[in-house]
């Protein structure tokens, strides 16, 4: 490893270490007012390497996406694209196939060190629900540039099921940088010996701007190999944990023959990986969302893993990703162990006073093959 973990601890925020923020940067962000709020934050906010955002007051209805651009506010935009507004309050029904914008409770004033980047939380993506951080002048989503200050806004388009949401609810986490947080391929193989970061034989040619991560199809006929989501289903309240009866809004599936699965165009899936996936504390892994030369495919929608995830300090031991899945345009086969992403690792500033698992309430350390936390557990009444 370039940086051991004893000298990672030693940084925090404002020390001049390169990397992602830890919880205690975020929180000494917040007390300098880098970050503000129109109500308190609260530690539940506040990830091991991230800050839950929570969606404001007025949810906006608008007739398409959009960025606002270089020389534009999202507000002064929205006088173009807006249909309707919905108070959130009382809680409301964002319908799916509609898109819409809504201002968050937090804003920032960053100093001129700190960039940072956006993801949809993990039983976000797993509901299907597409959901974009945007900022005043931007050209591109899910990005703060360098010493932002301004409101932050999401852009939420449910695609499966219609949700109901609340101000307060959250849906969107975001990470802060200090310098550049990126790793190089030599880099990980170093990382790799010391932490395995999978849990399966990694020949050296496989670490090409990330980790491989294949998908799992071995289960026998009558076990299901991944779920797909129900057309048509009633309505998720983002709110309600294991409440949902899982069958009333997905429907298994099973390995066809030669251990395959083909994805239906337009239709989502939830299925998991081969590999268990680690995580080291001084460390955050991302995986590639899209891209064209393993398939057709969409994979992972949130797609962001907080430090500790499946690391064996944080009873962790044989984490799977869960991978959703939505296939493009034409029928694709998956194949038992076919490379779907690359799970990309970057460094920490310094390792968290917080790591994920049970001791913070995280819904998915140790998991398989898993459902949104709104759900009922898998083979429970």
């Amino acid at each position: 490893m370039e940086r051991t973990v004893a000298e990672a601890a030693k940084g925090s925020a404002g020390s001049g270490a390169d990397g992602i923020l830890p919880a205690q940067g975020i929180r000494a962000l917040i007390r300098s007012a880098g970050i503000g709020s129109e109500e308190a934050i609260g530690e539940d906010q506040i990830q091991p390497a991230s800050l839950d955002l929570r969606l404001g007051s007025i949810a906006y209805r608008v007739r398409a996406s959009f960025l606002p651009g270089a020389d534009a506010t999202v507000t002064a935009r929205l006088k173009d694209f807006q249909m309707h507004a919905m108070h959130l309050a009382d809680g409301a029904v964002l319908e799916r196939g509609c898109v819409y914008i809504v201002p968050v409770l937090e804003s920032l004033a960053l100093p001129e060190t700190l960039s940072g980047v956006a993801n949809p939380k993990s039983s976000v993506g797993r509901l299907d629900v597409f959901t974009r951080l945007i900022t005043d002048g931007a050209v591109l989503f899910d990005h703060v540039p360098l010493g932002y200050q301004g409101p932050l806004f999401v852009e939420v388009s449910p695609r499966t099921f219609s949700i109901v949401v609340r101000q307060g609810t959250r849906l969107n986490q975001l990470r802060l940088i200090a310098g550049s947080a990126v790793t190089t391929d030599a880099y990980l193989r170093r990382l790799h010996q010391g932490v395995p970061l999978v849990d399966s034989d990694l020949p050296k040619s496989d670490i090409g701007r990330g980790i491989p991560l294949t998908v799992d199809l071995s289960a026998g006929q009558e076990v299901p190999v991944g779920y797909r989501a129900r057309r048509h289903a009633d309505l998720i309240d983002l709110s309600r944990v294991d409440h949902y009866p899982p069958e009333m809004f997905w429907e298994p599936v099973q390995a066809e023959r030669g251990r395959t699965l083909t994805l239906n165009p337009g239709d989502f899936y939830i299925l998991a990986s081969r590999e268990a996936v680690t995580v080291p504390p001084d460390h955050a892994a991302e995986m590639r969302a899209y891209d064209t030369q393993v398939g057709e495919f969409r994979v992972h929608y949130a797609g962001f893993f907080d430090p500790g995830f499946g690391y064996a300090g944080c009873g962790g031991v044989g984490s799977r990703a869960v991978l959703e899945i939505r296939s493009f345009e034409i029928p694709f086969v998956l194949r038992h162990g076919q490379l779907v992403g690359r799970l990309v690792y970057e460094r920490l500033a310094a390792i968290p006073d917080k790591l994920y698992g049970p001791a913070i309430g995280s819904a998915y350390q140790r998991q398989g093959l898993m459902l949104a936390k709104q759900f009922r557990r898998l083979g429970t009444a």
